[in-house]
């Protein structure tokens, strides 16, 4: 009779935190889960949102202004940690940025830009938890197919509200009251 395999143990935030710094490193459903840091096309996509948004709704130059825009933030919600390429908080829910290494408030909009190593786990993976987190609007992009999907909670799961493709400008939800300048978004 072949012996039990032992039980697997639960990753820890101890177990994130040894993983090298030139790795992202998440927590999801128990499992840690590592990647490189973004690729150009990626890291592009995300620096050029930042920008569209920072000026018009955190900084509210150009725009209604009330949001927290963040890069990065490691959210623990849910007994998940995980981070989102960037994040957005209402000001009448987080007035001021908190001092933290990590949020336990959930942010009222994530974006996850997508490639092809990590389409699935911020598909398959990443995105319940975040409904499961009550977070009330998404965005997935992916640079390669020049696409933004934009989500929003509904019945307690994500319905596609719209699906941009190319370069024209945009209008997109929560952040409705400004264009979005998509051919910045897939510069090179």
């Amino acid at each position: 009779m072949p012996l039990p395999l032992p039980a697997k143990r639960a990753a820890t935030y101890d177990d994130l935190r040894r993983v090298p710094e030139h790795l992202v490193a998440e927590i999801v459903d128990g499992e840690l889960y590592t990647s490189p840091r973004p690729a150009a096309r990626h890291a592009r996509a995300v620096s050029r949102l930042g920008s569209e948004l920072d000026g018009p709704f955190d900084r509210g130059r150009g725009g209604p202004g009330g949001w927290i825009i963040l890069y990065e933030p490691e959210l623990h919600l849910a007994g998940q940690v995980m981070v989102p390429d960037l994040a957005g908080w209402r000001r009448t829910r987080m007035a001021e940025l908190p001092d933290v290494a990590a949020f336990e408030l959930a942010p009222d909009w994530i974006c996850e830009v997508l490639s092809p190593g990590n389409e699935a786990f911020d598909r398959s993976l990443k995105m319940p938890r975040y409904a499961e987190a009550g977070i009330p609007h998404a965005w997935l992009i992916d640079p390669g197919a020049q696409t933004v999907e934009v989500y929003e909670m509904a019945s307690g799961g994500w319905h596609l509200v719209a699906r941009h493709a190319g370069e024209a400008p945009i209008r997109a939800r929560p952040f409705d009251a400004v264009e979005i300048q998509l051919a910045s978004l897939w510069a090179r």
